[in-house]
């Protein structure tokens, strides 16, 4: 049984196009849109291929039209992306955003899954990269093989009290040094972290052909292609 865990595509098209692989499930642990401009094909492959996806922060953000408070970093990208999408983003496949489950848990081949975007304390918000001791704190109580999450965009895997916390980083939007789409395979329950090269000029082209401004498509040149976040940005964005 392989399962392919998938997070933070952010209507990045042509990053998750890129993903060639065989899989018999596939989780999504949140953060379809804003950032890049092609939410709907994006949208529409998760419905159609994962069993199981929960909601991200940006997903809520779009779903119940949120603006954006401040104008630098990836704020400044999801200012310049936000309004983008509601006009793309019709009412049927806005309303499965809106509707994505906070959390979700599912059984897959003998193996129990919780999906969170953030944390299980926070599932929409709390931001936690691999600090075991932090961890171990949220883990208290949680029954479950997998806790599978996403939001920090850097892949990591913990194994503590017997569950293992996998966050398979970002489809589209790395932050770890490396831009090629993050994501990772469990095969019979054996996990494997995958890269996947993608045309980042293609992304760009659809930012700009969509009409985004040219200083927020200057700055997402910029993180997409080195793979990290501007210095203005806070990691939680």
């Amino acid at each position: 049984m392989r399962i392919l865990v998938l997070g933070d595509i952010h209507s990045n098209w042509p990053a998750l196009a890129a993903i060639d692989e065989r899989f018999d499930a596939c989780l999504f642990v949140g953060d379809l849109v804003d950032y890049a401009a092609d939410p709907v094909p994006c949208i529409d492959w998760v419905r159609s291929h994962a069993q199981a996806a929960v909601r991200g922060n940006h997903d809520h953000a779009v779903a119940q039209h949120v603006q954006v408070r401040g104008d630098s970093g990836y704020r400044r990208l999801a200012a310049a992306t936000r309004p983008l999408h509601w006009e793309l983003i019709d009412p049927h496949r806005m309303k499965y955003l809106a509707r994505l489950p906070v959390t979700a848990r599912i059984a897959i081949d003998g193996l129990t899954f919780l999906l969170v975007h953030g944390t299980p304390r926070d599932p929409l918000d709390e931001y936690l990269t691999a600090d075991a001791k932090a961890w171990a704190e949220r883990l208290e109580g949680v029954e479950a093989d997998f806790v599978c999450v996403g939001h920090t965009h850097i892949a990591f895997e913990l194994q503590l009290q017997g569950k293992r916390v996998l966050n398979p980083g970002s489809v589209g939007q790395p932050r770890d040094g490396d831009p090629r789409a993050s994501y990772a395979v469990i095969d019979n329950g054996r996990v494997e972290f995958r890269r996947a090269a993608y045309d980042i000029d293609a992304t760009l082209l659809q930012m700009r052909k969509c009409g985004v401004a040219e200083d927020a498509i200057e700055l997402a040149a910029g993180v997409l292609r080195t793979g990290s976040r501007p210095e203005a940005a806070a990691p939680s964005d």
